[in-house]
């Protein structure tokens, strides 16, 4: 008798607050940066809402009215703050387990992609410095090279680039942008409770469950076959 077949062929992740744990580093860096430069303070919780977001669309609602040049300004200042903040390696560490759950899914043929607010050099810069998983992806989306989550322009172009239908695909985030992306086009999403969103939050805005960490996945994708 044959076995049932699995629901999806290709998993989607979200990077910061699903993959790494990377919140509290990009929060007291956008507060650094803000310091230094002597903006208008913002707290911790409106500067964590809109992480998942692109930088500058999440800067762009933490300070309305602002320009691009105050904007780049502020990027800046945000990405040396980051690189200082890290430990010697100036990227956010793989949440425990995250490593061997992208590896057990490799080995199990799922094919492996990321769509994420971060910029094409700041998931690079986290690839090389995650050596041990970087070659397990097949493709990645970031915000500065097509439209930003919540718009899901980034899920239908790595559709298309590996050409697997929408009803085998699955997004994996932290947020209501990465569920509400997924949602828009009928794509099945799963949240994870380790990022700035609550699980209530993830799930109104269109996830079909919430995990309490991506190293969950493996357990509920097999209680899907």
């Amino acid at each position: 008798m044959s076995l049932p077949a699995r629901p999806y062929d290709l998993l989607i992740f979200d990077w910061d607050g699903t993959l790494a744990d990377s919140i509290g580093q990009i929060v007291r860096s956008m507060q650094i940066a803000i310091a230094e430069l002597g903006w208008d303070a913002r707290s911790d919780l409106e500067i964590g809402q809109l992480i998942g977001l692109g930088l500058s669309d999440g800067l762009y609602k933490l300070y309305p009215g602002i320009g691009q040049p105050q904007v780049n300004e502020l990027l800046g200042c945000f990405r040396q703050q980051w690189m200082a903040l890290g430990t010697g390696q100036a990227e956010a560490p793989l949440f425990a387990g995250a490593e061997e759950v992208l590896h057990d899914l490799f080995d199990a043929e799922y094919v492996l992609t990321v769509a994420t607010g971060k910029s094409r050099a700041g998931l690079n810069r986290a690839l090389v410095w995650h050596r041990g998983v970087r070659d397990l992806f097949m493709a990645s989306r970031t915000a500065d090279e097509t439209a930003d989550k919540p718009n899901p322009l980034m899920l239908l172009q790595l559709l298309g680039e590996l050409k697997v239908p929408i009803s085998r695909a699955l997004m994996i985030g932290d947020t209501e942008y990465d569920s509400a992306m997924a949602a828009a086009i009928g794509m099945d999403c799963i949240g994870v409770a380790t990022g700035v969103h609550d699980a209530s939050r993830i799930q109104r805005a269109g996830a079909i469950a919430v995990l309490d960490s991506v190293r969950a996945l493996p357990e509920w994708l097999g209680a899907r076959v």
